[in-house]
């Protein structure tokens, strides 16, 4: 019996749950992060243009190249490894390197990214990072090296996966253009969740830029939304008030109806991926099982001051919009209903008038009738006269006794053939 027929797609769906592994890693290590994002349309844009980049810079280093149609990648560029990754809206390059530079964070780290392939990407870069991996000495060592190399006020810092060990950050840009973040690995930590922690570290600071992207289109749009929620209310109250004509007010909910449409249409893919990169963000920190250390408020709690509020506000616009929309619709259908009740009466009232000039026009037409029959008659009468009056002489009678005579069948007759002609019409 023939083996059943697999479905085309079967190896390669259950293959690509296995496509992305975590990096393994040993402290001390290093970890180079770069996001990269076309300005407009970077959902839709050539993803060949990055595959292209990406094997510039393998070329560089001698390294093989990806299949074709790649959406992830991972090996060895020098003594370097290489992790990129391609994603909806941009491309990802994550570079890991044993051990860590006598100064921390130092720029030249990222000179694995040759300056003449950055100025070359296709896109903009949306985030870069430096995470410092190093092992645990002791708690005084570890607070001293989060306060030298963090803002205070900014940083963020927890236990991770059951004192695995202690990560921090501070989310700002250093004078050399990167954010910072760092690892003190707790002794007996696997290079597996070494690996799984750098991974959540880079995904949390790129879905919190990306999902950032909606704040900044709601700031955009608040001004437009200003004023077109003022224009709708300007409306509605002519609608109430009588003093715009409601055709004119019908034009100008119409017209506010397009805009708030145009906005939503504009807007619908960014909200979307906000919340979904939101969902993202709040997902991989709750991987992360925070646990307080030296009191310092937690990545969740981080995000709960500084990051919440901007969701919630993306979500309270796309909320209002909607709003705006709906009240903008019904608006309009109140007024259509409105206005098609006035048409309809001025319809009934037109009906009528024109039922009344059908009455007098009938009423005139019966009068042109029964003129016409006496002035047919009145010609009849004189023709027959004029036929009978030879005979006068031979019956002995007057002028005036012959045309009294044919007056009357002459007059019936006419009368009769009318009414003939009347009902053939009809």
């Amino acid at each position: 019996m023939p083996p059943i027929a697999d479905h085309p797609l079967r190896y390669e769906l259950t293959n690509e749950l296995h496509a992305r592994p975590f990096p393994t890693l040993a402290a001390p290590c290093t970890a180079i992060y770069l996001a990269v994002k076309r300005e407009q349309d970077a959902a839709k844009r050539d993803r060949a243009a990055d595959l292209a980049h990406l094997t510039s810079l393998l070329d560089r280093y001698g390294a093989k190249h990806p299949q074709p149609g790649a959406t992830h990648y991972f090996g060895e560029i020098g003594r370097h490894r290489l992790k990129w990754e391609s994603h909806t809206e941009m491309v990802t390059y994550t570079v890991f390197s044993d051990g860590v530079s006598t100064r921390p964070f130092d720029p030249a780290d990222f000179d694995v990214f040759p300056a003449d392939w950055l100025e070359k990407a296709p896109g903009q870069r949306m985030t870069s990072a430096m995470i410092r991996v190093v092992p645990w000495e002791s708690r005084e060592a570890t607070r001293g090296d989060i306060d030298r190399w963090f803002v205070p006020e900014s940083v963020a810092m927890a236990r991770v996966l059951e004192d695995a060990g202690v990560v921090a950050g501070d989310f700002r840009i250093d004078p050399a253009g990167h954010l910072r973040f760092s690892l003190h690995v707790a002794p007996g930590t696997g290079q597996r969740r070494i690996g799984r922690i750098v991974q959540r570290l880079c995904e949390i600071e790129t879905y919190k830029t990306m999902s950032m992207l909606g704040f900044a289109r709601v700031r955009e749009m608040s001004r437009q939304m200003g004023e077109t929620d003022s224009r709708l209310s300007r409306l509605v109250g002519d609608m109430t008030g009588g003093s715009q004509p409601a055709e004119d007010t019908l034009d100008g909910l119409l017209e506010v109806s397009a805009e708030l449409e145009a906005l939503v249409a504009q807007s619908s893919f960014r909200f979307g991926a906000t919340a979904a990169y939101e969902q993202i963000v709040h997902q991989r920190i709750g991987a992360l099982r925070e646990t307080r250390f030296e009191g310092r408020q937690t990545f969740k709690e981080f995000m709960m001051r500084r990051y919440d509020p901007a969701m919630r506000t993306v979500q309270a616009t796309k909320d209002r919009l909607t709003a705006m929309s709906d009240r903008a619709m019904r608006a309009g259908d109140l007024l259509r209903t409105g206005v098609d009740v006035e048409r309809s009466a001025q319809n009934q009232a037109l009906l009528e008038s024109m039922n009344h000039r059908a009455d007098l026009q009938l009423r005139l037409q019966r009068t042109v009738e029964g003129l016409s029959v006496v002035a047919i008659s009145y010609y009849a009468v004189s023709l027959a006269g004029y036929l009978l009056y030879p005979l006068v002489d031979l019956l002995s009678v007057s002028k005036g006794m012959v045309t009294a005579t044919v007056t009357l069948p002459v007059v019936a007759l006419v009368w009769w053939l009318v009414q003939r002609i009347r009902r053939k019409l009809h």
